[in-house]
């Protein structure tokens, strides 16, 4: 037993990273709850690893601001006051208004053609239903614009406004709702490939708002209960399925 535990808590980044993006893709497609507390020992069983691995995981998601770490009590999904999305969408407004003044000096027909592939996984993933795959591509079309400007101070402000952001869309956006952003960033290609920069800020503008406006909080204080197995049902324990290979 003493061995079998030994094994169980034996560092091990592949597994690591399976529970992590487990745990992620989970939160990206709206299947855990705002508030919902993510105990460690019922994720230790869930993927058969130790608590001490699913705390690392719990805590690299709470850095990246996907999920909350309160003291003494452990990991929950976040749950946003009005206050906490509006601070989010206006600087998500404020950011990208300034990245696309600058992109204007600079747009040419190479990012143009790499905008309209994305625009293209994008409406595919909205078509099928992956909300993991739209919530996840949805941001990735802000993070093209940034990274064109080859500027990582630029691109880090918008990665950590994107881990809240997300979530807070996960949770909050209804799912049939993905087709509507996909629109919105193709209005926002349109306006560039026009050169015509204050309308791609005015569309921008207006797509951070209509984002903002379709999340509908709970207002509900009490914390939820969710059963986490049933969150995660379908994943067999880490330990045979990657020690196996």
């Amino acid at each position: 037993m003493a061995m079998r535990a030994q094994r169980i808590g034996k560092a091990n980044p592949a597994e690591d990273e399976a529970v992590y993006q487990a745990i992620l893709r989970a939160l990206l497609e709206g299947k855990l709850k705002a508030g919902t507390k993510l105990a460690e020992t019922p994720l230790a069983s869930i993927f058969g690893v130790s608590r001490e691995r699913i705390r690392k995981v719990l805590h690299r998601l709470g850095a990246e601001r996907r999920l909350e770490m309160i003291p003494n009590r452990g990991a929950r999904v976040p749950r946003p006051t009005l206050e906490d999305v509006r601070r989010v969408y206006e600087a998500h407004r404020v950011l990208e208004a300034g990245v696309l003044s600058q992109l204007s000096l600079r747009i040419d027909e190479v990012l143009l053609a790499r905008l309209d592939a994305h625009l293209a996984e994008e409406r595919t993933a909205a078509q099928r239903g992956d909300r993991a795959a739209s919530v996840r591509l949805s941001g990735a079309f802000h993070v093209h614009l940034v990274d064109a400007l080859g500027n990582p101070e630029l691109s880090r402000m918008l990665g950590d406004l994107l881990s809240r952001s997300s979530v807070m869309v996960s949770v909050y956006e209804p799912a049939a709702q993905s087709i509507c952003a996909v629109d919105e960033h193709g209005a926002i290609v349109a306006a560039l490939r026009d050169r015509d920069l204050l309308r791609a800020i005015a569309v921008s503008r207006e797509h951070f708002l209509h984002v903002e406006g379709r999340l509908r909080l709970d207002e509900d204080e009490a914390a939820p209960t969710q059963d986490l197995a049933a969150v995660f049902a379908g994943r067999r324990p880490l330990r045979g399925k990657l020690r196996s290979a």
